[in-house]
């Protein structure tokens, strides 16, 4: 059916898809491995679906497009393991397919430049796994493939707000470190527009206009707040989970020219200042 979504993996970036789609009339369903959360995405408007294949199959061979949030894991992408032979057998059928990755597949640029074009060499074992997954879609005959790198996601619930509120943020520096970031609403937006005018086969990097040092998007918090930055930590003396560690084994900065140039994107925030006051206005109202 035209206008019907198929959302694996529904989560944080799909939901803000999601209540852009649905108040235009699309049929969305989304799946969870938690029966709990039904009544959350009926209340979104959404078919909560299981992450079971018998669950899903109707829902694949009925849809105009599907959007793949679930990644990877040491065992492979979830999504094929489960759901390979049918999502081949619908391909062709398809109107559009997204699937979301990282910027993490370009790996260290020592804080350089990158772009769609740039090689796919990744630093951390998640990179690594998501330009296996990448591959493997790609690889499927016929689908109309558009894959996303998304940076950083923050918005709603995912700022450093709270971390800076209860004393628990930290700026640690790293010399030459770099982040890129996106805001959940611009990730929306592009996969929107991307929907409205497929071109399968493209790959979208999905990223704000300023790429900045952690440090400095802590110390602005700070000053949304009204309070005193945390003080510096060097890199060095930081007490770190292998997952935060392995994020600053990792600096570039990541160009967004083809979000702009082909789906016509204006970002809604093109820099971490405007998108953290939009956060903090909207966490304001829905505590």
């Amino acid at each position: 059916m035209e206008n019907t979504l198929l959302s694996l993996g529904h989560g944080y970036s799909a939901t803000y898809l999601a209540n852009r789609l649905v108040p235009q009339g699309w049929r969305i369903a989304g799946t969870t491995r938690d029966a709990d959360k039904f009544a959350d995405l009926r209340a979104q408007g959404i078919t909560p679906l299981l992450w079971d294949r018998n669950a899903i199959l109707p829902w694949l061979e009925n849809a105009s497009h599907v959007l793949v949030s679930a990644g990877p894991s040491e065992t492979g992408d979830p999504t094929l393991s489960l759901l390979k032979p049918d999502i081949e057998a619908n391909a062709a059928r398809l109107t559009w397919l997204g699937y979301l990755s990282t910027t993490g597949v370009y790996g260290d640029a020592q804080g350089g430049w990158v772009d769609e074009t740039a090689p796919l060499t990744p630093a951390t074992e998640r990179g690594r796994r998501r330009v296996l997954a990448e591959s493997a879609w790609a690889a499927i005959p016929d689908l109309p493939l558009h894959i996303f790198r998304l940076a950083g996601i923050y918005g709603p619930g995912r700022g450093p707000f709270s971390k800076v509120r209860n004393g628990t943020a930290r700026r640690i520096i790293k010399e030459g470190q770099v982040f890129s970031r996106i805001h959940v609403e611009d990730i929306a937006q592009v996969l929107e527009r991307s929907m409205m005018a497929p071109n399968p086969g493209t790959a979208y990097n999905l990223c704000d206009d300023d790429p900045a040092p952690p440090q400095d998007v802590i110390a602005h918090a700070a000053t949304l707040l009204g309070v005193t930055p945390p003080p510096e930590l060097p890199f060095e003396d930081a007490e770190l989970s292998p997952m935060a560690r392995s994020f600053y084994a990792e600096s570039k900065r990541v160009r967004n020219d083809r979000i702009k140039h082909d789906l016509g994107v204006a970002l809604k925030y093109p820099d971490y200042r405007a998108g953290l006051a939009a956060v903090l206005a909207a966490e304001q109202v829905n505590p």
